[in-house]
């Protein structure tokens, strides 16, 4: 039977980490979960992760991609349907609960319980995208970690790095790592765990304010070959602004602590679009297990779907 004709308890749009992991259980779970991912591939940010995850205790010693490929082999050992290259375009409230709309003219999806797992996207400057462009820059203003850093040859290049968190220090280390002249940080404030702080010399770390020229390549009117752009991540959820759901002061998503329920009764947020814990894979894995013990416990005792959950159904679920 083709997904399109199916009935679902429950649509889970993302397939990284979270959302593979919520849609298993839910099939281990005897549900009927479909997954629906924009990209080609299952594993979201994992597939442009070129690194070994060493923070991951479960599966040492693999490369990103590698755990996006186990991710995918999951799916299908669970027998979970999956909508690949299937951007979701609006979410609306309908009827039987949420009706997901795709492109070209495709029947909306419908099921019970939706899960936001769609995942977030590297922060830039509008205005520092635009210069890139508009200079003939663009290959050397790079955003976000990912593929296009390893991709670079940074041998005998003067780096500048703009941001302030874990993923500025660690992209600084690999820029030297891989031959850098020189890689200078420019912050504003200093979020990144100190044991990345400590391999930096502080001679090369600017706190405070600063003045970017990508016309130039420019930093506080000192040359560089390459920025580099670090400025955290932003959910990617717009397409259900039709909820209007709420979000923290940053823009992620507010859930439950015990249920990852969001402020629409029987819409779920997990993985970074609500950054609920330390993000990263295993984190991830444990957020969609959460959503969907929380579907099931909804469907088992029978609950109405609009109204919130009272968190000691859960906790007697897992009982």
């Amino acid at each position: 039977m083709q997904a399109e004709t199916q009935e679902f308890d429950a649509i889970i749009v993302g397939g990284g980490p979270a959302g593979v992991s919520c849609a298993v259980w839910l099939a281990r779970l005897g549900l009927a979960p479909l997954l629906v991912e924009a990209g080609a591939q299952i594993g979201g940010l994992c597939r442009s992760n070129p690194f070994y995850d060493e923070w991951n205790a479960t599966l040492p010693g693999m490369t990103g991609p590698q755990v996006a490929d186990n991710l995918a082999l999951s799916l299908e050992q669970a027998a979970v349907p999956v909508l690949l290259s299937c951007p979701v375009k609006q979410i609306q409230r309908c009827p039987q609960g949420f009706a997901v709309t795709r492109g070209s003219g495709a029947t909306p999806l419908v099921a019970r319980y939706l899960v936001l797992a769609s995942g977030v996207k590297a922060c830039s400057l509008p205005e520092l995208d635009r210069a890139a462009r508009s200079s003939g820059h663009a290959d050397r203003v790079l955003t976000g970690p990912g593929e296009h850093i390893v991709a670079h040859d940074f041998r005998d290049k003067r780096v500048a790095i703009l941001g302030g968190g874990d993923n500025a220090f660690e992209n600084a280390l690999y820029a030297l790592g891989k031959g850098a002249s020189a890689a200078h940080i420019y912050a504003r404030h200093v979020r990144a765990q100190q044991q990345f702080v400590r391999q930096v010399s502080p001679a090369n770390i600017a706190i405070g304010p600063y003045k970017v020229d990508v016309q130039a390549l420019r930093v506080n009117d000192r040359p560089y070959d390459v920025l580099l752009v670090f400025y955290g991540w932003e959910p990617c959820v717009d397409f259900a602004d039709n909820l209007a759901l709420d979000r923290s002061v940053r823009g992620f998503l507010d859930t439950h602590a015990l249920t990852a329920e969001t402020s629409c009764a029987g819409v779920y947020a997990i993985g970074e679009v609500a950054q609920r814990q330390h993000p990263c894979v295993v984190t991830a894995l444990a957020d969609g297990v959460t959503a969907a013990k929380a579907i099931q416990a909804r469907i088992e005792n029978q609950l109405d779907a609009d109204r919130p959950i009272e968190a000691a159904v859960i906790v007697d679920n897992w009982r």
